[in-house]
């Protein structure tokens, strides 16, 4: 939320790096965008790439990648955006594609654009009703419990605002372990929240998001509200 933004979605904390200007985004055409690299800029925790292609220049907006000026790359689009306005570069462009390069490299810092920060030890008591569970027990049932609404307590230790449109942040209640990944959940919101701070949300569970961009979720916590 790990090539981007994780985005788009690794990555800078998209509040201060980009954020859709008006138009909503749009799906992309299926087919690959191919094209010689023209430009590239590293900026907010993202490689944007200006492509020459059979259509036109072309923008995209990736994880921090290794790519050549002059070079041929191939780039699985995930979403077009209209007017989308890059806060890190103080221009808006009249649409980018997010998606990652096929075989290009990750940069050093790929991996750590908007790092977990030291939140100390957590433990958080489980919210309280019928819909109450930990992140332990949703990565546990995450198949019974595919699309259906859950609340959850947890304290939160990375949070990735404006990317598509919405906040990212990822959430920790002291369940679970690091081994097995399971002490850690992802969570997409219209609400804002701070670091090191405990919420409790309420939100509907999906299976196998793939946003594009690296933003790939086996288990991903949508539309939560905060309180």
């Amino acid at each position: 939320m790990k090539k981007l933004i994780i985005l788009l979605m690794a990555a800078a904390a998209l509040a201060a790096c980009a954020k859709p200007a008006a138009a909503p985004p749009k799906a992309a055409a299926a087919q690959k965008l191919q094209g010689q690299v023209l430009e590239t800029l590293n900026a907010g925790g993202f490689t944007y790439v200006r492509l020459k292609t059979g259509s036109g220049d072309q923008w995209v907006v990736t994880s921090p990648v290794d790519v050549k000026v002059g070079s041929e790359v191939s780039v699985s689009s995930a979403m077009t955006v209209e007017k989308f306005e890059s806060k890190s570069l103080h221009r808006t462009f009249d649409n980018i594609v997010f998606g990652s390069i096929d075989g290009a490299a990750p940069t050093a810092h790929a991996s750590a654009p908007s790092p977990m920060k030291d939140v100390g030890d957590v433990k958080v008591d489980k919210a309280e009703g019928s819909d109450a569970k930990t992140i332990a027990e949703i990565w546990a049932s995450k198949g019974a419990l595919k699309d259906r609404r859950v609340v959850l307590r947890g304290k939160v230790v990375k949070f990735l605002p404006s990317i598509m449109g919405k906040n990212w942040m990822h959430v920790r209640d002291g369940s679970g372990t690091r081994g097995k990944g399971d002490d850690d959940i992802a969570v997409i919101s219209d609400d804002q929240a701070t670091v090191g701070s405990v919420v409790t949300l309420t939100g509907t569970v999906r299976l196998d998001k793939d946003f594009g961009a690296g933003y790939q979720y086996p288990v991903i916590i949508d539309g939560a509200k905060l309180r």
